[in-house]
């Protein structure tokens, strides 16, 4: 019988929001109700990370409280609802500055974290390969190694629990200059990692197969399609960010072509800039893409908000204007009458990658849009003699018609450019 660690042990966490009457919001969006639905956001992390949501107070505000974020008197509501609701932790809904962090804990004694803390616990739970962990690493040391100075009994409680998985259980606190010599030894097995993965992306590209990346917001299903397309078993999740490392496959196209499908991390709203700048070697296999396939859940309400946030990441990453195929996920959830008034304009696509719906059509579209290695139709003959390069235009190829003529075959095929430069086909009279 496995003995209980503090591991198994669910934290009660009381989460906190906070809203600006004033600020920007999308069309048909009231301060308040972008305000809740990034609370409701923020619980969703908060149980990926783990915990049980104790409760949620959320308050709305004319500006931040530049020492404490919340007031004197919101500080006083929240400590004792932490209590009455026997939560430990609490978490609040935008970055914290280390002041601002320090002066909370104080206030309501207990052990507060931020969004930016939770996710990157998230993060740490969930990166497998050791690049993925080496850039985990690396965006929580960035994020605290400013909030080491003049920290006192805050800090010395980093010992366990949500917001402190990784290097907070290495007492960071007792040696900033250790943890900035680690920055630049992890700094620099990364950039040994990203050169590593160039020259693998090199040799993908010495043959001829384009790249395609997934990209959306996290959890709308982009491990579920990608599963799909590639007959792969890539983990699927619920949770939040259960998809951290990239997973390459290939997909064989309606031409025969084929390309490699990249599943990559999904976006957030607020993702904080140091995992941004941390996985820049994961998010190179996204900038090297030939086409996007940007996954949406049409099912979630707020879907065109977490859209918004995808293209922010893509501007970021100045990747706005590549080529893209706009992909409306989980229609199944949705009721027929609505699926039936949906049309693919614009070219975008409506599937169920869960029931397997518009995956053909899916299919066609990054047929079209593949510029790499295009498909060229040509009437050629080849004798009969020459089983193998038979077999591979079979085989690579959409063979339209064949007959025989004499002791050649004469064929009328869709092919990729590559080859018919590599069997050296010319085209005969007809074609």
């Amino acid at each position: 019988m496995k003995t209980p660690t503090n591991t198994d042990v669910r934290e009660r966490a009381l989460l906190v929001g906070l809203g600006l009457k004033r600020a920007p919001r999308l069309p048909g969006h009231s301060s308040d109700e972008t305000a809740r639905e990034s609370l409701q956001e923020l619980g969703e992390l908060a149980r990926s990370a783990g915990a049980v949501v104790a409760g949620s107070i959320l308050q709305m505000r004319e500006a931040i409280d530049p020492a404490s974020v919340v007031g004197r008197g919101k500080l006083e509501e929240i400590r004792a609802e932490a209590q009455a609701r026997q939560a430990p932790l609490i978490i609040f809904d935008r970055e914290l500055t280390p002041v601002q962090q320090r002066n909370l804990e104080r206030g309501v004694d207990r052990r507060v974290i931020d969004r930016t803390q939770l996710i990157l616990d998230i993060f740490a739970r969930h990166a497998r390969s050791r690049e993925g962990q080496l850039q985990v690493e690396l965006a929580q040391l960035n994020y605290l190694l400013p909030r080491l100075a003049g920290a006192g009994p805050e800090l010395s409680r980093l010992g366990g629990g949500i917001g402190t998985r990784g290097p907070g259980e290495q007492k960071l606190e007792t040696d900033r200059r250790r943890i900035r010599d680690r920055v630049r030894r992890i700094g620099a097995a990364i950039e040994t990692l990203r050169r590593q993965r160039a020259l693998r992306r090199n040799a993908r590209q010495s043959v001829p197969l384009g790249t395609v990346a997934l990209v959306g917001y996290t959890n709308a299903g982009k491990s579920t399609l990608f599963n799909a397309l590639s007959r792969a078993d890539v983990l699927v999740s619920s949770k939040m960010f259960a998809t951290l490392d990239p997973t390459v496959r290939a997909v064989r196209l309606p031409s025969n072509r084929r390309v490699l499908v990249s599943d990559t991390v999904g976006f957030i709203r607020d993702l904080p800039k140091g995992l941004l700048a941390a996985f820049r070697a994961t998010l190179e296999e996204v900038q090297q893409a030939a086409l996007l396939l940007q996954v949406t859940d049409i099912s979630n309400p707020h879907h065109a908000e977490q859209d918004a946030e995808v293209d922010k990441v893509l501007a970021q990453l100045a990747m706005s204007d590549h080529p893209r195929i706009h992909i409306f996920n989980k229609i199944d959830r949705l009721d027929l009458e609505t699926r039936k008034a949906m049309s693919a304009s614009n070219g975008n696509v409506f599937v169920s990658a869960l029931e397997g719906m518009g995956l053909d059509q899916l299919l066609c579209r990054i047929d079209e849009m593949m510029t790499v290695d295009p498909v060229r139709r040509l009437r050629f003959s080849v004798p009969l003699t020459e089983g193998r390069k038979l077999a591979l235009v079979h085989g690579l190829g959409r063979v339209l018609h064949s007959e025989l003529h004499d002791s050649k075959m004469v064929i009328d095929a869709e092919l990729p450019e590559s080859l018919v430069r590599r069997l050296r086909l010319t085209p005969v009279e007809g074609s």
